[in-house]
């Protein structure tokens, strides 16, 4: 627990590094703050350091470098994920992949081609691949599902899927996980051509792909 703990402090300190002004360092610390407390209230009027329009301001306005934590954080979830594994016989890597609905209310402009109702409910569909090893869910990538006349959530589970990165699917035997969203035949054998496990729902009236 204490190499875990000290892992995260690390992390939290090059995160904040990133950030382009002291008054973003600061916002960025309260947010983290507000999440690691975990009890239940990370939302922003919670905050005791910052007021909940500074943090709005953060979130929704300031510019800061997304990708660059993002890529950070990643390299640091591999890291820690290579470290865990056993040596010898490939162990096996869970990968969940889901379709997740942010439901959305009202008018949102700049994602009005973004927002869309998909089994009754309206909002941002994001396909997320989940990787899981022991304890660990980690949500590693998403794509948003654009509607109609775009690719399926299957198929781009299936990109999702092959964009895993090479230290992971070379050191581990790659498990899907999927329900009946994504047992699509195109889904299946994409997975089969990559040489991984696949674990499926489909319905009881369907036939063999």
């Amino acid at each position: 627990m204490e190499n875990i703990l000290a892992h995260a402090q690390s992390l939290v300190y090059t995160l904040v590094l990133l950030m382009p002004s002291r008054y973003q360092q600061e916002n960025l610390e309260t947010m983290l703050g507000l999440f690691l407390e975990a009890q239940g209230h990370p939302l922003p009027q919670h905050s005791q350091t910052k007021s909940a329009s500074a943090l709005s301001r953060f979130l929704n306005l300031n510019s800061w470098p997304t990708r660059k934590l993002i890529r950070t954080i990643r390299q640091q979830i591999l890291k820690q994920i290579l470290a865990e594994s056993s040596r010898g016989r490939r162990p096996f890597l869970q990968v969940i992949i889901d379709l997740t609905t942010l439901e959305k209310r009202g008018k949102f402009q700049p994602f009005e081609h973004l927002i869309k109702v998909y089994n009754g409910k309206r909002g941002l569909h994001l396909v997320v691949l989940y990787l899981v090893v022991g304890r660990w869910r980690i949500p590693w990538s998403f794509l948003v599902w654009r509607g109609k006349n775009h690719p399926s959530p299957a198929q781009l589970g299936l990109k999702l899927v092959k964009r895993l990165p090479k230290a992971l699917t070379k050191r581990f035997q790659v498990m899907i996980l999927v329900d009946t969203a994504f047992g699509s035949v195109e889904f299946l054998q994409g997975v089969r051509r990559l040489k991984f496990h696949a674990i499926a729902g489909v319905r009881c009236d369907r036939q063999a792909c």
